[in-house]
């Protein structure tokens, strides 16, 4: 029997496109991990070809019993992704110790280790977004998702791990299958609904002098390629560290909001609101992955354009949805 491959987070936004593209690639014995819980988030394991679906206890039960099969790979989505969880204690358990944990155990079995780190451990960007591993220290995290996406990122390297496991700071990631995630869906999802409701978009006011209204400046990086770059590190062992997962170009919320009208067949109508005063000062202005590490471990495949990026998941995706 095949060795197995386990996805965590496997019913979420990156994990279900992750487990899809697998399926493509010819792999179906995976182990899918995710708690489900009542929202319509299942919905993303349709069409998917798998062995079995388990929650993250009986995952960590039957690791500590010893009863799963044997493991090629862990790739490690799952977490609480939201950066505006205010419960310390849930993120340091939920994104911290369960990665740990994960982290251990396929050291333990020698299987692959990938996990998703995240840009937002970078902070507010003014140590730059450079993936040298010898920045780790200097880093500043906003919120309590990015410092304990960094505390992790911080243990592997203090242990000396990153030359056996594979780490990615995923910068803005959207496309399909993203509907589940509520307030913290890409904000080309946010537009696309917003256009379809109002026939405007609404983007935060700029507080920067050197920022104009909607030009904040983000990386933008289409999940199809998201899931390209972590698959790299599956098929390519001799690779490790920790990478940035973007495109290395920053682009604006208006660049965004224009590609989406234009995927739409419409003008931009564009309206500047003003930010929630306690999101002024954890705001990120610009951020933009280095992306050199990256292109040196091997991967050499280019980046989708955010107009056409946005092009296809409007076209193919939010545009065919039941009573889109």
């Amino acid at each position: 029997m095949k060795k197995m491959i386990i996805v965590t987070g496997a019913a979420g936004f990156i994990g279900c496109n992750m487990a899809a593209e697998l399926n493509a690639r010819g792999f179906e014995n995976l182990l899918l991990v995710d708690n489900l819980g009542s929202d319509e988030k299942w919905r993303n394991l349709i069409g998917l070809r798998f062995e079995d679906v388990l929650d993250s206890e009986e995952l960590l039960a039957r690791m500590e019993q010893g009863s799963l099969p044997e493991v090629e790979a862990v790739i490690h989505l799952g977490a609480c992704s939201s950066t505006t969880e205010r419960n310390a204690g849930y993120l340091l358990r939920n994104n911290y110790r369960y990665t740990r944990t994960l982290c251990e155990f396929a050291l333990r079995h020698e299987a692959r280790f990938i996990y998703a780190s995240s840009a937002a451990t970078y902070g507010d960007g003014s140590k730059g977004y450079d993936d040298d591993r010898a920045a780790l220290g200097q880093l500043e995290p906003l919120n309590m998702y990015g410092y304990s996406k960094h505390m992790f990122d911080l243990w592997a390297e203090g242990h000396g791990l990153f030359d056996r496991i594979v780490g990615l700071k995923y910068f803005n990631v959207y496309g399909l299958h993203e509907d589940h995630k509520g307030d913290m869906r890409s904000v080309v999802h946010k537009s696309y609904e917003q256009i379809k409701a109002t026939g405007s978009v609404k983007l935060f006011k700029s507080y920067r002098p050197e920022y104009g209204d909607g030009e904040q400046l983000r990386d933008f990086i289409y999940v199809k390629d998201a899931v390209a770059m972590t698959l790299f590190f599956l098929e390519n062992r001799t690779a490790s560290g920790l990478f940035n997962c973007g495109t290395g170009q920053a682009r604006s919320w208006n660049d965004l909001a224009t590609a989406v009208f234009s995927a739409m067949h419409l003008p931009p109508v564009i309206e500047y609101i003003e930010m929630p005063e306690t999101l002024r000062g954890k705001y990120q202005y610009f951020t933009q992955a280095q992306m050199a590490r990256m292109r040196r471990a091997g991967y050499t495949q280019p980046f989708t354009s955010l107009e056409d990026g946005i092009r296809e998941y409007v076209t193919s995706y939010l545009a065919r949805r039941p009573g889109a």
